[in-house]
């Protein structure tokens, strides 16, 4: 099956001057073993780092190195590329190794590796500002959520909720399972005409946390 590439590249906003470097940062080695996407994910995890490095120390100019060093460590992972990549459905203009010819399923880790590798590829074909803005974009929700937890998830959650529907919070213990020495709390919480939104934790109070968050980030640009 031939791939479009073209609608990735509606995806992305933006069309690729050499389509050639477009493929194959999107080829991985089991397809070929001589043109493929290793070096230029090498560039793209770099080249990922810098943009949201740089935008950390904008968003948090007092901020000390520990804190931004966390918030950065959790943007730039694997399992964050995964999820980037994923919302663009990137795996269905991956070229992998497939003799049957079928539809098969991509390991995540060939996903993600592919999410820096096309970085790189846009830094290549379109230059710094362009590849920052397109970065930026497709991070936009996970560097919001990274200010949103920058205050305890519970008080901001409240602030919001007082300040939209002059109404606080309410949460509800749903169960309290496990053992005495590893036990799983589920909360849940919702805000005024809102659905609930239900997260656990190893206690009430982190429960109670992450419910926040998890309604935070439901309705924080709404």
């Amino acid at each position: 099956m031939k791939i479009n590439y073209s609608i990735l590249e509606k995806k992305l906003n933006l069309k690729f001057k050499n389509k050639d470097l477009l493929i194959k940062s999107l080829t991985h080695k089991s397809y070929n073993k001589f043109i493929n996407n290793e070096k230029i994910e090498f560039l793209g995890d770099r080249v990922l780092g810098l943009v949201i490095a740089k935008k950390l120390l904008e968003i948090y100019p007092n901020e000390k190195e520990g804190i931004i060093d966390k918030k950065f460590a959790s943007l730039v992972n694997k399992k964050t590329c995964l999820k980037i990549a994923k919302n663009i459905q990137l795996e269905k203009f991956l070229l992998t190794f497939n003799p049957s010819k079928k539809k098969i399923k991509i390991e995540d880790k060939i996903i993600s590796d592919s999410c820096e590798a096309l970085i790189g590829a846009i830094y290549l074909d379109k230059g710094f500002s362009t590849v920052e803005k397109i970065i930026l974009g497709l991070w936009e929700k996970k560097i919001k959520e990274s200010i949103i937890t920058e205050i305890d998830a519970k008080t901001k959650l409240q602030e919001f909720s007082l300040k939209k529907f002059k109404k606080l919070p309410s949460y509800k213990l749903i169960s309290n399972t496990g053992p005495s020495h590893k036990p799983v709390f589920k909360v849940a919480v919702k805000l005024h005409n809102s659905k609930y939104y239900i997260a656990e934790g190893s206690s009430k109070k982190d429960a109670e946390q992450n419910a926040a968050i998890l309604c935070l980030n439901n309705n924080f640009d709404k």
